[in-house]
């Protein structure tokens, strides 16, 4: 079971449940180290007082806001912990609106709520009525320091709080786009069978990270003391016949489509933690 990184409750109306909140997903990067680059020793970094000029242990480091008028206020912990915020230890629901009116571009990371007990019966109330009604909440929750809106859905009979960002952690994209001439039906159509054709047999739970493989490619070459391989040549420059090149690569989607249907599959190679 995922360990829970806090318990709070879900206010809903007059209802509360007691949940407790896990880290639905993990980062699974190549752990990468700052090295001096002339011997590989590791780099380390130290917390110097500025106004002392020497190092401070970790127990003694705050957190400060300086105020305009160059004064810090120092925070403690505990200030931090127990700041007059009704979302400190509730998820806050303020609303509830269609899945379809949340933009993707909004969504961070995701938690698992999970519940036992007494909570039990408010929870599935909560997720039966989101799952039959289309509905998601909208919910203000304390997050690492700071106050979060939050989704909240229904994945796989367990209520998810999806972090959204504020609206004003999302840029605008003008500007970003020159315009260009409306495409003739024919390229339309060759766009949308290169589409179907790469949605064949397609399966999200497929894919790999590559630059993970290719990053240990790199490090086994280097540590047996052989040339590690490089990146393969750019592709070709800027599309001069852009019907010609989307029948090309309908012919080229279908022909790997037939090789792997007669590849006998194996279980394949797949991202691990």
């Amino acid at each position: 079971m995922v360990p829970a990184i806090a318990r709070l409750h879900i206010t809903f109306g007059l209802v509360s449940i007691p949940v407790s909140v896990h880290a639905a997903t993990e980062r699974q990067a190549v752990p990468l180290h700052q090295v001096h680059a002339r011997d590989g020793a590791r780099i380390r970094q130290r917390r110097i007082c500025e106004a002392e000029g020497t190092e401070v242990p970790l127990d003694e480091v705050a957190r400060g806001y300086e105020a305009p008028d160059g004064r810090t206020v120092v925070l403690s912990d505990s200030d931090l912990a127990d700041l007059p915020l009704p979302s400190m230890r509730a998820i806050e629901v303020v609303g509830f609106l269609p899945a379809g009116d949340v933009d993707p571009i909004a969504l961070d990371r995701p938690y698992y709520l999970g519940v036992e007990g007494a909570g039990t019966r408010p929870y599935r109330l909560l997720r039966d009525a989101m799952a039959d009604s289309g509905l998601v909440g909208v919910a203000r929750m304390a997050l690492r320091g700071r106050e979060r809106l939050v989704v909240l859905r229904v994945r796989d009979d367990v209520i998810v709080a999806q972090v959204l960002l504020w609206p004003d952690e999302i840029r605008a994209a003008d500007g970003l786009v020159e315009p260009a001439p409306e495409p003739r039906r024919q390229e339309l159509q060759m766009a949308q069978t290169l589409m179907q054709s790469l949605s064949e047999d397609f399966r999200l739970d497929d894919q790999r990270d590559h630059y993970r493989e290719a990053l240990d490619e790199v490090v086994t070459a280097k540590l047996a003391g052989q040339e590690p391989p490089h990146a393969p040549a750019a592709r070709a420059g800027p599309v001069v016949d852009l019907m010609e090149m989307l029948q090309e690569s309908v012919r080229a989607a279908q022909e790997a489509r037939s090789t792997a249907q007669k590849t006998p599959k194996g279980p394949g190679p797949r991202r691990t933690g």
